[in-house]
């Protein structure tokens, strides 16, 4: 929802988020007071579920079901508390930054190898396994859905149990690496139920920066998904079409990659022709520029014209224009 109280939504951006304190540090790293932070690895995951109905899961108090119940998957989001420092009240996907010890080559592991998602993501294979492997972790750790099997061509299914929350507490708590944790239960990450979809890194002004992989999983059969996060004081299965309607009329607050990635799941029918289609899907990452046009900043992000932001020499804060 828009934030207004934190100066986040500007009135003719949708509900596209925004920083008030971008302007000043868009001048700062221009005038070069400012040091870009390295951005760190970091993953999530548009999880989708065929389905005939939109449903809310994990939202605490009674919430409604968001959507118009038309054709296609719907995807699992989770809204970011308000409270929260960074995107407060924006909707997103389960996810987070990369573990190290995701690169331990001691996870079982089925499914593409590890060079193989390397050639695919274009970087080593070590760093192809932490990423993917913290896609997996952090969608178990988030939504309570686990990507992984027995074996090559197995899928665990109900993970709701007592023994199972002990272990993703665990995990959460850094008390447990992924790698121990599919040891214990005997399994194997299935990273073939996962494809790499689009790559976003957050702008040379923020000063929390990731460097985001997001990619598409269809829910396993047996699973569901439950707001697992202590981020998040809301999660929905909705489509993504009645998802982009809710940003565009200003009602629901998203960042760019998500409503991007977002319309970019419209033409798929089901999930498994989202699964499909990620092999041809554009890798090249996503960083947002700042340029000054005369007095005026503007900031864009190449390739997504309706971001594009201009902010006048006496905005010192504020919403752009």
């Amino acid at each position: 929802m828009p934030n207004a109280e934190h100066g986040q939504q500007p009135p003719s951006a949708g509900g596209q988020w925004y920083p008030p304190e971008w302007p000043d540090r868009i001048r700062a790293l221009a005038a070069g007071t400012l040091t870009p932070t390295a951005p760190k690895r970091a993953a999530t995951v548009m999880l989708l579920r065929d389905s005939d109905s939109d449903s809310v899961s994990g939202g605490g108090p009674a919430d409604s079901g968001i959507g118009s119940g038309g054709a296609g998957p719907a995807v699992h989001m989770l809204r970011r508390r308000a409270s929260m420092a960074f995107a407060g009240g924006a909707y997103a996907y389960p996810g987070g930054g990369v573990d190290p010890r995701d690169e331990d080559h001691r996870i079982g592991w089925a499914g593409p190898s590890r060079a193989e998602w390397a050639r695919r993501m274009g970087t080593d294979p070590a760093t192809a396994q932490a990423i993917v492997c913290g896609a997996v972790r952090e969608t178990f750790e988030e939504a309570g859905v686990l990507l992984a099997g027995e074996s090559a061509d197995t899928v665990v299914g109900d993970t709701t149990g007592e023994d199972w929350e002990a272990a993703r507490a665990a995990l959460v708590a850094r008390e447990l690496s992924f790698a121990e944790f599919l040891e214990r239960r005997g399994l194997v990450l299935r990273s073939d139920l996962l494809g790499a979809w689009a790559r976003w890194i957050t702008p040379e002004f923020e000063p929390r920066r990731y460097d985001t992989w997001f990619f598409v999983a269809a829910l396993p059969e047996g699973q569901r998904t439950r707001n697992a996060s202590t981020e998040a004081d809301r999660t929905v299965w909705i489509r993504p079409a009645d998802a982009a309607a809710g940003y565009d009329k200003g009602e629901l607050l998203m960042m760019p990659p998500t409503i991007t990635t977002l319309r970019s799941l419209e033409p798929f029918a089901s999930a498994a022709a989202a699964l499909a289609a990620a092999p041809a899907q554009d890798l090249t990452p996503v960083l947002a520029t700042a340029a000054f046009d005369g007095d005026e900043l503007v900031l864009s992000w190449p390739g997504h014209d309706e971001f594009t932001k201009r902010v006048r020499p006496e905005t010192r804060g504020g919403a752009p224009e």
